[in-house]
């Protein structure tokens, strides 16, 4: 049996993060996202006995599935995609709790059934009425999924028990301003803003969750967290890889409502954030809100000179070719979606006034990487200047926070050389999350489905907040309208973008970090 190190940190919260008996119901539950990330999460949940012995997953889907086919598909992703390896004892009993339903989304009929099969697991499984609703569809579903549900009472506590009804919702929450509005208005009249969890798979990582204890917890970096100190911020979500046959969605989508709306701001949010007044849902979300509204607009002639976008031609990524990406399935020949934005924006309050933030993400890039680099205002150079320039000049320092791949922090600082002489170079003091606690942090989808189990729902965004998010996008989407859009394709796959994105750091004095 394979023996998992225990990380410290976690062993004395086990008990009061245990959830209560509970039902969970998937719909998309034929999709990649169920396979790949929801069920893994849910079994590693149950090996770690995070899990309560009374719960049960219903498949809620369209393919004529049976329960033993619903549990051999499941079995095949656990095994692939599980961090930690599959105990068949432990499937066994992990997997009698797997069931599935077949209809449509909009047939009222599979609704009734859905209700009737709630109660009988109620009843034989002991979940007391406690039901969580997982929308793994594509966003056109959600309004008539949330309608159904509603009529079928299912999005009340179940009659003569105390259990509690969710929702969790993926992203994309809404196309603009103007939707995210009308979903969240169809949302409110089905489900209290209580019951409701918009997830991004982002704020479960186990770094992105460190940044606030980072800041907040360490005497040595908050009296330095603000514009007296810090130089400038980048932010950089990078992909190797093309659209892996998601042609149809990002057409649509692009990476400036796929990635900034949601993943960067999020980090740009709690990098930013002023100390909430405790650590709970509401007073951290209040926090994030305020700085989203902090953020300087981006408008009209502003776009075209703090906003750039590209779109990737062929190259080489990893020694393998890469196509264009007009040339991806389901995309159009003459398509102008941004595969790459890059973008500076300000945030006018008091901690962060001037500040300059460099924000990019892209797909066909050099790596996959995402960092925060927080880059500290350099010290007067009188004093070490001529010993600085001969080991390559003086160096700023950064901290910067390693989302993925290899989660970890790093702190770059200037110190001598070894020797009778008194040269000085930049070192790096690093901490990696896997070999300080050994074993693989938990996904994210794990944190994420617990807490929302649990009923805390930090981690998730608010309809204020969703709605604040989006009006910041909605106004570069609006000038996009009339701006007449680059050359496509405008950079190389395998490189790190366009080089207009350079020049926007350049025209500073600045230039962007190779992470």
């Amino acid at each position: 049996m394979t023996t998992v190190l225990e990380n410290p940190l976690r062993t004395g919260s086990r008990l009061e993060r245990t959830a209560q008996p509970f039902t969970m119901v998937i719909f998309g539950a034929t999709g990649d996202l169920t396979k790949r990330k929801l069920v893994p999460a849910l079994y590693n949940l149950a090996v770690e006995n995070y899990l309560p012995p009374n719960f049960s997953v219903v498949g809620f889907a369209r393919r004529d599935w049976t329960d033993d086919y619903f549990r051999q598909e499941m079995h095949d992703g656990v095994k692939e995609h599980s961090r930690t390896p599959v105990e068949e004892s432990i499937w066994d009993s992990f997997s009698q709790n797997l069931h599935f339903l077949s209809s449509e989304f909009d047939k009222e009929q599979g609704y009734k059934d859905l209700r009737t099969l709630l109660d009988r697991l109620d009843e034989q499984c002991g979940t007391s009425g406690n039901r969580l609703y997982y929308l793994s569809t594509p966003p056109s579903y959600y309004p008539t999924i949330i309608e159904h549900l509603g009529a079928a009472g299912l999005n009340k506590k179940s009659r003569g028990k105390n259990g509690y009804a969710r929702i969790i919702i993926e992203k994309p929450f809404g196309y603009d301003l103007d939707s995210a509005r009308q979903l969240n208005d169809q949302l409110h009249q089905v489900f209290n803003e209580d019951q409701i969890y918009r997830i991004d798979h982002y704020l479960g990582k186990e770094t992105v969750q460190n940044i606030l204890v980072l800041r907040f917890a360490n005497g040595l970096f908050e009296p330095t967290w603000n514009r007296q100190y810090v130089d400038h911020v980048q932010i950089t979500a990078a992909e190797s890889i093309g659209l892996e046959g998601r042609g149809g969605y990002y057409e649509g989508a692009g990476a400036l409502r796929d990635m900034v709306q949601s993943h960067l701001l999020q980090l740009l949010n709690l990098v930013c954030m002023e100390p909430p007044v405790a650590f709970d849902a509401n007073a951290v979300r209040d926090e994030k809100v305020k700085l989203l509204r902090a953020i300087r607009p981006i408008r009209g002639n502003a776009v075209a000179e703090q906003v750039i976008r590209g779109q990737y031609g062929e190259g080489w990524v990893h020694g393998e070719h890469m196509s264009e990406y007009r040339q991806e399935k389901n995309v159009d020949q003459q398509s102008a979606t941004e595969t790459y934005v890059a973008m500076k924006l300000f945030v006018d309050n008091w901690r962060w006034q001037g500040v300059p933030f460099y924000v990019r993400t892209g797909k066909a890039l050099t790596k996959r990487v995402t960092e925060i680099a927080i880059q500290f205002k350099q010290p007067p150079q009188v004093l070490f200047g001529a010993e600085a320039s001969e080991g390559g000049g003086m160096e700023p320092n950064v901290l910067a926070i390693r989302i993925q791949p290899d989660e970890g922090i790093s702190l770059k600082m200037m110190v001598k050389t070894p020797g009778t002489r008194l040269n000085i170079r930049p070192v790096k003091m690093e901490f990696h999350y896997g070999s300080s606690f050994g074993g693989k942090p938990p996904e994210a989808y794990e944190r994420l489905l617990l807490d929302s189990l649990l009923g805390d729902s930090t981690l998730f965004t608010r309809s204020d907040e969703v709605e604040a998010a989006w009006g910041f996008v909605s106004d570069i989407l609006r000038a996009w309208e009339h701006l007449p859009p680059p050359s496509f394709p405008n950079y190389e796959s395998g490189s790190w973008g366009p080089r207009e994105a350079d020049r926007l750091l350049y025209r500073d004095g600045r230039e962007w970090r190779w992470p």
